[in-house]
């Protein structure tokens, strides 16, 4: 048995409300579906990968609704999304709409943005990838998709108060924010549209005292301030920054939450890895995370991927799917180092 059923009912009757109606699950999952080149995803998707089952299992046991995956490489004609869709109906459940488009992640810039000397190199695309679309976004609902508001194209100077580090000026002209994607996708529940903003941003490490991929980080998160929608929202996405922990630049994030609600997602698996290793010494609530990056260097476990409704949304649950043992630790440690996340929201 699934996550779902249980989980709904028991947050229901503990709220004393009757069972009606089953709550909107949204969910943000990187699976890890990415390839060292163009079309390998797709070949992995048409034969037996056991990585691929272990994400097919945990989005089976969490069943969203609305489910954005990061970390998923983009093709031009969607084969590689279509493909995975197939399988996850094939494995009891079946999303009827998807949404993907190219991403900044391996686009060439023709430029030297990471300023070390070398043209072409995965740092010099619009944002890090050795071909066009690795490691890009893609949306799979039971519900309508659109339409989506794709900010692909906003150049990073033209972010107020940006934290853009000084360079040559064919740079800045050319720098695009998103390293991957900002969508507002509305998708329409029970005849009402809810915006899901979605995004996955640099990992605020790889660089050097210039701090160029915290800083863009800082701002890809600082672009929502700007950009809220007039409309009931959820910020979803892989946004590569801890509150607490790690590296990265937490302020963009604090303003954020401001306009949101954070459920505070748990998991007993996180709990207990947050006793070994560097985690120990982390200052965050360990069953917060979300990723899992083992050992005694840092990072550790860390907090990098979020659901956060709007204010005015009310929150019947949420949880991070990491079991502490058996089978289904298993399976999500063999899925990705990162865990699926969920929300559930009340919806009219």
């Amino acid at each position: 048995m699934g996550l779902r059923p249980l989980a709904g009912a028991a947050i229901l009757a503990a709220l004393g409300l009757s069972a009606q109606a089953d709550p909107l699950r949204i969910a943000t999952f990187s699976p890890d579906l990415s390839r060292d080149g163009p079309g390998l995803l797709l070949r992995d998707l048409r034969r037996e990968d056991s990585q691929i089952d272990a994400v097919i299992r945990v989005i089976l046991e969490s069943r969203p609704d609305i489910l954005l995956l990061t970390g998923f490489d983009w093709d031009h004609d969607a084969l590689a999304l279509t493909a995975f869709r197939d399988r996850l109906a094939k494995s009891g459940i079946d999303y009827a709409h998807q949404f993907s488009t190219r991403p900044n992640a391996g686009v060439p810039s023709g430029l030297d943005l990471n300023q070390d000397g070398r043209l072409g190199t995965a740092n010099d695309r619009q944002g890090f990838g050795r071909f066009t679309g690795q490691g890009g976004m893609a949306i799979l609902s039971h519900h309508p998709i659109g339409p989506v508001r794709d900010y692909a194209t906003t150049l990073w100077r033209d972010l107020p108060g940006n934290l853009m580090p000084p360079g040559p000026a064919e740079i800045a002209e050319s720098q695009r924010l998103s390293s991957v994607a900002h969508w507002d996708a509305t998708i329409t529940v029970a005849g009402k549209p809810l915006h899901l903003l979605a995004m996955s941003a640099s990992p605020p490490v790889f660089d050097g005292p210039e701090d160029r991929n915290g800083r863009r980080n800082h701002d890809e998160l600082a672009f929502w301030l700007n950009n809220l929608p007039d409309g009931t929202f959820v910020l979803a996405g892989k946004l590569n920054v801890d509150p607490a922990d790690g590296d990265g630049r937490p302020e963009a994030l604090a303003r954020i939450m401001q306009h949101l609600r954070d459920p505070e997602p748990q998991s007993a698996g996180g709990e207990k890895a947050g006793t070994l290793g560097i985690n120990a010494s982390h200052k965050g609530n360990a069953a917060l995370d979300t990723a899992h990056w083992p050992g005694d260097r840092p990072p550790g476990n860390l907090r990098v991927d979020y659901v956060l409704p709007a204010r005015e949304l009310t929150i019947l649950g949420a949880g991070v799917f990491w079991p502490e043992a058996g089978e289904l630790a298993e399976i999500a440690l063999e899925a990705s180092s990162h865990r699926l996340v969920w929300v559930d929201i009340d919806w009219p």
